[in-house]
């Protein structure tokens, strides 16, 4: 597949945030995976201390996009003793607000995922053609979509200013961002729904899209990439900072260019990303789905990975590493972490042994 840009056109396009000079992305740490993993605990130690000091956003809101079947194997890699071949995870949204330091109000929408379209990623595709449609009504619950959430929010499509995405698996930006071509399944040329919106993307991720390793294959849809304008993204190397208590970190593993949403707030530090499904994955021994706490004892391992790709799997652990290190103590239950997995496990009758022990369901901040 080519792409309508080369990766030097996207290494001169303008990028965004201040750098956190704190934190090295572990491509840069010498030694081996044990060695990158004490270095990321002293700099996620060193971050944490750094992070109130930035400030908190203007306010936080969660809205529930969808909930859909996941691989148990895939969601609580290895782990789970569960009979249920599948679990379910609700995708949720995220709607940040803050004011920069020249005083211009700002909208971040983190996982923004136009579900509708995301359906036709391969996997999930190919998982959909053996699968009645009665039976797709009984396991995906529709919630809402990204335009029907805002609407109810009061907020214009032309006043959010970012999209952000941990990463670019089963995401089709075309209805977002526009593209410069007529697209033959949509039936028309998308005009942008978010014409002011740019993209905050790794340029790791834009790199490996271009060029799909075979483990990536059923989780991506480059093809969709093919007439979306290269001005659409704003790409970041490594961690930043982009507002007052808002910040991106670089967490790769679960793909090469991996990012986490880290957000201050009045409760405290919080982090969001799929690298996990539920926050017991961070605290397993305090799990009581089945076979996770004793598979964390007997393997000696402290978090359970969401490992649908394993491209770099001592990378993504050493990724939740620093996500557990930055989060605070949940306020409602102090063995659990205020760390909220953007798609997070959700019990159901359809799924025996997986129902978690612990939700979030949502992360809510008002300054006022």
């Amino acid at each position: 597949m080519s792409l309508p840009w080369t990766p030097d056109e996207v290494a001169d396009l303008p990028t965004i945030g201040d750098r956190v000079d704190t934190l090295t992305d572990q491509s840069r740490i010498p030694g081996g995976p044990g060695a990158r993993l004490r270095v990321v605990r002293q700099e996620a130690t060193a971050f944490r201390r750094e992070v109130p000091g930035t400030g908190t956003p203007d306010s936080i809101v969660t809205c529930d996009l969808v909930t859909l079947p996941y691989p148990t194997r895939f969601g609580l890699f290895r782990a789970s003793r569960s009979v249920a071949p599948f679990l379910s995870i609700t995708n949720r949204m995220l709607v940040i607000r803050w004011s920069d330091s020249g005083g211009t109000r700002r909208i971040l929408l983190f996982e923004p995922s136009d579900w509708e379209l995301g359906r036709y990623t391969p996997y999930f595709d190919s998982v959909a053609q053996r699968t009645p449609e009665v039976v797709q009504r009984q396991v995906v619950t529709e919630h809402g979509t990204v335009r029907q959430h805002l609407g109810r929010l009061g907020i214009a499509p032309e006043d959010v200013d970012y999209l952000m995405f941990d990463h670019l698996h089963t995401q089709d930006l075309r209805r977002w961002v526009g593209t410069t071509a007529h697209q033959d399944d949509l039936g028309e040329q998308p005009v942008a729904v978010f014409p002011n919106a740019k993209v905050i993307v790794q340029r790791d991720e834009l790199a490996g899209i271009a060029d799909l390793h075979p483990l990536q294959k059923p989780w991506y849809q480059p093809a969709t990439y093919a007439d979306v304008p290269a001005e659409a993204f704003l790409p970041i190397e490594g961690s930043v900072v982009l507002g007052p208590g808002v910040a991106v970190v670089k967490t790769p593993g679960h793909v090469f260019g991996n990012q986490s949403l880290v957000l201050n707030t009045a409760t405290g530090i919080w982090v969001s990303s799929e690298n996990v499904i539920a926050a017991e994955a961070l605290t397993p021994e305090h799990s009581r789905l089945p076979g996770v706490a004793k598979w964390s004892r007997s393997w000696q391992q402290e978090v359970v990975l969401n490992a649908n790709t394993v491209e770099t799997t001592a990378d993504q652990y050493n990724s939740i590493i620093l996500e557990k290190t930055l989060a605070d103590r949940s306020q409602t239950d102090p063995r659990f972490l205020q760390f909220f997995p953007s798609s997070e496990l959700t019990g159901a009758w359809t799924n025996p042994g997986t129902r978690p022990t612990f939700v979030h369901r949502a992360i809510t901040h008002s300054s006022a």
